[in-house]
């Protein structure tokens, strides 16, 4: 991770001077990017790439301030109250916007629809199912027999309560009928750690924290959350060829307080998808074991729309038979 942060931090790429006109008033000064997380995790990578990006093409300074907390849910807030001027941002997530917000048991003091402005989701990765090196289960199959014969022994850290860490084990729970105890981290990169130091036995790791830990051999890697395998880590097998109907990938996208004036939505939309196709830019998130995306405003409302009717039903029944 702290070789990928100095990648971006070094990061230099042209931008074609028609990104921006001369008339245009904004942006008239530094412009804020809140990562809705603690340095060093997934986000705080996406979220410094994308601001050194939107910087050389505007011009201006671009600010990342971690607000780190209840799953990504205190940052998110921090932007959705933010005022409709062009100069405060998220770099959001799933976990905050598709799902904790129809969890009866949090306490989310915004909507994703309606609060907040869909820009472009910048990058996509799949998690990695980790465990410390000395826990005696090297298969995913192992881990559910081993957690059905000891309930409530294992524990797993997350990236905080109500993030897409926290929440796909829990439904990893629902599915392979198991119980394991929630221990949740202000970011994914101290929840990685303490598996690697044995504080926790396992973790649904995002692909930028996990792999370099699976490759280093620190913890054992048992299985991807994506539908298919990953190029990354091709010999493990999918969380879905061992417990069925479970494929979770998250997201990272750049959302704006709602009424934000659309010129600069659309500005700043049009930068997102240039970046997108960038070599640099997508080397660096290979790297990290991401891929780029790029969307429109119009095509990153309706993937939220639709995740929300995926995962809101799942997430009221977990929350029930607790």
């Amino acid at each position: 991770m702290k070789h990928l942060a100095g990648l971006v931090l070094s990061l230099g790429i042209a931008v074609a001077p028609s990104t921006l006109r001369a008339q245009d008033a904004w942006p008239a000064r530094p412009i804020t990017f809140v990562v809705p997380y603690g340095a060093g995790g997934y986000t705080d990578l996406v979220g410094r790439l994308t601001a050194r990006y939107v910087e050389k093409a505007l011009g201006k300074p671009v600010i990342v301030d971690n607000r780190a907390g209840a799953g990504g849910i205190v940052g998110t807030q921090a932007v959705a109250n933010a005022a409709a001027d062009g100069y405060t941002f998220c770099v959001c997530s799933i976990g905050a916007i598709s799902i904790a917000p129809f969890d009866p048991n949090q306490k989310v003091g915004y909507d994703p629809l309606r609060d907040l402005a869909p820009v472009g989701i910048v990058s996509s990765i799949a998690q990695v199912v980790i465990v410390k090196k000395d826990l005696p289960v090297k298969t995913l199959a192992e881990l559910v027999s081993y957690a059905k014969a000891n309930p409530g022994k294992l524990n797993y850290g997350s990236s905080g309560a109500g993030g897409l860490t926290h929440y796909s084990v829990e439904l990893f729970q629902a599915r392979a009928g198991i119980k394991v105890v929630h221990i949740p981290f202000k970011s994914g990169g101290p929840s990685t750690a303490a598996v690697v130091s044995g504080e926790v036995d396992f973790s649904f790791a995002n692909m930028t924290d996990g792999l370099p830990q699976v490759q280093a051999g620190s913890v054992r890697g048992l299985a991807v959350t994506s539908l298919k395998r990953s190029p990354y880590l091709p010999d493990l097998p999918t969380v879905n060829e061992t417990v069925p109907d479970f494929v979770v990938e998250t997201w990272n996208g750049i959302m704006a307080p709602s009424k934000t004036p659309e010129p600069i939505i659309r500005k700043l939309s049009d930068i997102l998808i240039k970046m997108a196709d960038d070599p640099e830019v997508k080397e660096i998130m290979g790297k990290a074991g991401a891929d780029t995306v790029k969307t429109t405003p119009e095509q990153y409302r309706a993937q939220i729309v639709r995740e929300i009717a995926q995962w809101k039903p799942l997430i009221q029944e977990i929350a029930e038979r607790k």
